[in-house]
């Protein structure tokens, strides 16, 4: 595939080497799963652009391209034809190690990276014993070496998304902010909190990134008020949402963020100083300084967890079952 980012922006092998052991941290990464099972949200360049500003703070991040389509690895001026290693190998081959397949691009800044071949992994994992658990495997080498990773899981609530969700800490969701979203939250929350019953009950979820926004509309100011309104209900229920919030700033809709990965670049390297680069460096910052107490907190299930519910005084209230 030809793409413009690739001609001066992209690894050579030897910005493709493994984190050398002086980049060791004394403490092990954040795990940060970025998951939306509507396509479109900003969920890939929420992903991208979050970590390197990070990386731009000075922690080394880590970014895991889970999405078949493998556009964090594009965005990041990376050809995923061209790959000797991929995170489809890492979660298919045991004999396989994800530290040989990370590419350290920019300081502080690393991807392990996907290909077109990473499709087929839901079927092939489909009958394995430890189907759900791959990727938390693949990433344990990794976890001293990074402060944060962050994972850019697949628009669909399956396998793939399911091992993110088993080796996370923690789910961001990044969304518009649209009244037809709020009903995808609620599915998305329920998922979660399945997932925190039976395969990770440390998961919970940090909160939700608007992307696209507008603040300008009644329309995005009355979605705003429900989640957060959601989000306040919930500090007293025993859900892995009670710790979540609405992230500030918002994302502005920005031209420039969709351009940059026409260029293989993020938006620090396209156009540092932009409203898209501004809040991604904002946000960046907001969640550096998070402490993650809360992220190592088993979900104890003493009763029955309420429906999940958010309501939009515009419209009928919706549910997720």
């Amino acid at each position: 595939m030809t793409h413009a980012g690739m001609h001066g922006a992209g690894p050579d092998r030897a910005a493709g080497r493994s984190p050398s052991p002086q980049d060791t941290r004394p403490s092990r990464s954040r795990i940060i799963a970025l998951m939306n099972q509507k396509g479109g949200v900003g969920k890939t360049t929420t992903t991208v652009n979050l970590g390197a500003g990070l990386a731009e703070l000075g922690h080394s991040t880590l970014i895991v391209d889970l999405d078949p389509q493998a556009h964090a690895t594009l965005h990041l001026g990376v050809d995923p034809d061209g790959l000797e290693s991929s995170v489809y190998d890492a979660l298919l081959d045991p004999e396989a190690s994800a530290l040989d397949a990370v590419l350290e691009l920019r300081p502080k800044l690393a991807l392990l990276p996907a290909e077109v071949n990473l499709a087929a992994a839901e079927t092939e994992l489909a009958s394995a014993p430890d189907r759900q658990r791959r990727l938390e495997s693949a990433l344990e080498p990794l976890l001293d070496l990074f402060d944060f990773v962050l994972i850019d899981c697949p628009p669909s609530l399956g396998l793939l998304t399911l091992n993110a969700l088993a080796a996370a800490q923690e789910v961001v969701v990044p969304m518009q902010s649209h009244f037809l979203a709020l009903q995808g939250v609620g599915k998305l929350l329920e998922t979660v909190r399945l997932v925190s019953r039976g395969v990770n009950e440390s998961l919970l979820v940090s909160g939700v990134i608007l992307c696209m926004h507008d603040e300008n509309t009644n329309h995005a100011r009355e979605v705003v008020a429900d989640l957060e309104a959601f989000f306040e209900e919930a500090k007293t229920q025993n859900v892995p949402w009670r710790h979540a919030k609405v992230y500030r700033p918002a994302v502005r809709r920005n031209i420039k963020l969709a351009e940059c990965p026409s260029f293989g670049q993020t938006i620090f390297d396209y156009a540092a100083w932009c409203p898209g680069a501004l809040d991604y460096r904002a946000l960046a910052a907001s969640i550096a300084a998070e402490r993650i107490e809360k992220s190592v907190e088993p979900l104890k299930e003493t009763a029955p967890t309420p429906e999940v519910t958010i309501r939009n005084t515009s419209a009928p209230s919706t549910s997720a079952r």
